[in-house]
């Protein structure tokens, strides 16, 4: 590919990188996206006298029940997903990475910490 200069320009790294583009989503979904899902569901589910802390995700849960939380969810991919693709094919690699690492991270905590509140209370 060529710019209309005739310098080559580089493929964005979600095409030139592909399989390191879907292992970073593919995390996010599973600790972000399933993880956090399928615990707090357990934890509305199984501990009465818990409520979810999140104030959006309370509202959306109380007005929508779990797709309310499924929305939320796949908003926040959605809008995280488009910022990491602007940084792919901008060549951002900042943009490109943050997303899915921060959903990854902040995954790994909300399914642990709900697991540990599942555990213990």
């Amino acid at each position: 590919m060529t710019s209309v200069d005739s310098t080559p320009v580089d493929p964005p790294f979600h095409r030139s990188r592909q399989r390191e583009f879907y292992s970073l989503w593919i995390a996010a979904t599973s600790t972000y996206g399933v993880g956090d899902i399928v615990t707090t569901i357990a934890l509305v589910d199984f501990v009465s006298e818990l409520r979810e802390a999140n104030p959006l995700v309370r509202w959306a849960m109380s007005a929508y029940g779990i797709e309310g939380l499924v929305a939320i969810k796949l908003a926040a991919f959605m809008i995280l997903i488009w910022v990491s693709l602007l940084g792919s094919r901008d060549h951002d690699r900042f943009l490109y990475y943050f997303p899915p690492i921060v959903l990854t991270l902040v995954g790994v905590f909300l399914t642990a910490s709900n697991l540990w509140l599942l555990f213990t209370v």
